[in-house]
């Protein structure tokens, strides 16, 4: 984790630093507005890393004893196949062509955005709803 949160607090840093310099030269609200918000982010994410490191044990890639064969074996669970990220891209397509097409488009893009991820959502779910 140290790396990971390493990575973020120096790109909060450089926002920090390039923010202010890129308003007075081109005294444009939008970007800057833009460089702000996405500092912000990056300081979200190093202060959510700084936080989780407290609770979890260190992990093998930060333990400088560690050895390789530590860190073998499974890594996570990964769907081998899926066909709801193919459904989501053409749900925001659909959404992001309604304002250019009709407003109503958007409407459809939104009912097939509840259902393709609800889909991906529950892809997995062994229950008694399970499609």
């Amino acid at each position: 984790m140290k790396a990971e949160r390493g990575v973020f607090v120096v790109l909060t840093l450089y926002l920090a630093l390039v923010t202010p310099i890129y308003y007075f030269v081109s005294h444009e609200i939008i970007g800057t507005v833009a460089l702000t918000l996405t500092g912000t982010m990056m300081l979200m994410i190093a202060l959510f890393l700084q936080i989780s490191s407290r609770k979890i044990d260190v992990p093998i890639s930060d333990r400088p004893d560690a050895e390789i064969y530590q860190g073998a074996g499974e890594v996570g669970f990964f769907a081998p196949k899926s066909i709801w990220p193919f459904w989501c891209a053409l749900t925001l397509a659909i959404l992001l062509l309604g304002p250019v097409f009709g407003w109503w488009l958007s409407l459809l893009g939104i009912g097939m955005g509840v259902w393709s991820v609800s889909g991906w959502l529950f892809e997995f779910y062994r229950g008694d709803y399970a499609h």
